[in-house]
């Protein structure tokens, strides 16, 4: 799944450019997922008093509710971005806030002023009100999504890669780096997608349901070698080849 991620300010345009990313890839065939971060005391995912409310306070961390038209998932507490990946199928994935997350980003500003100050590695194009003062800064295309949403749509395909693991920087930092940073020097073009050494190249892999589960570097080792240890002291086991360990819950 690749990711695009767009940040700013309040009212400076993020909603209109999200929207009309998800509409554009979603024309071309793509099954589009999106995350809207939501800073507000007020926000709630579920109203105090509803049913789903007291499945909730009863001690449920995960409640669905399903409605005629549609269903929700209500997750308790407010999942990080690594825990809603785990939840995610889609081909592309647009995330309308969070600004830590490690991946490619366009910048909605009002100013230039505001513009330098989102501006990181894993910027890759700004939008918003600022796109009618200048058509470039820092050296990154200022696009409008009203009048060139075309050209975002390309630098997007163009710019986006398979979703960094966004992997908690204290526990894994193998390749060298955290994400964030690994995100950045893939734009820069000072490392690869391939880098990142916890997916594609694990000596162990856990699905969970039939979904790969990310575990740093540390604590794969540790799993597979209490496997190895296990499978070594059995009897008239081969010396070599993979082991697969199923459980059923």
């Amino acid at each position: 799944m690749k990711a695009i991620g767009i940040i700013g300010y309040h009212h400076t345009g993020k909603t209109t450019l999200a929207t009309l990313l998800i509409s554009a890839l979603s024309g071309k065939g793509f099954e589009v997922a999106s995350i809207k971060d939501i800073h507000s005391e007020k926000y709630r995912a579920d109203k105090e008093g509803s049913n789903s409310w007291k499945h909730a306070q009863a001690g449920a961390n995960q409640v669905f509710a399903r409605g005629l038209k549609d269903g929700a998932l209500i997750l308790t507490p407010s999942p990080d971005l690594r825990q809603i990946l785990g939840l995610i199928r889609a081909d592309w994935l647009v995330i309308e806030g969070l600004r830590d997350a490690a991946v490619p980003k366009i910048v909605c500003a009002d100013s230039l002023a505001q513009a330098d100050e989102l501006f990181d590695p894993t910027v890759i194009a700004y939008s918003g009100k600022i796109s009618g003062q200048t058509d470039s800064h820092n050296g990154l295309p200022v696009l409008s999504a009203l009048s060139k949403g075309e050209e975002l749509l390309s630098l997007v395909l163009a710019k986006a890669f398979p979703i960094l693991p966004q992997s908690d920087p204290d526990c894994c930092s193998a390749c060298g780096r955290n994400c964030y940073q690994l995100a950045g020097e893939i734009l820069q073009g000072l490392a690869k997608r391939e880098d990142c050494v916890l997916d594609g190249k694990s000596d162990l892999i856990l699905e969970v349901g039939g979904s790969a589960v990310t575990i740093v570097p540390f604590v794969q080792k540790l799993l597979r070698d209490s496997v190895l240890a296990f499978v070594d002291n059995l009897k008239d086991i081969p010396p070599t080849g993979d082991i697969s360990i199923k459980v059923r819950r």
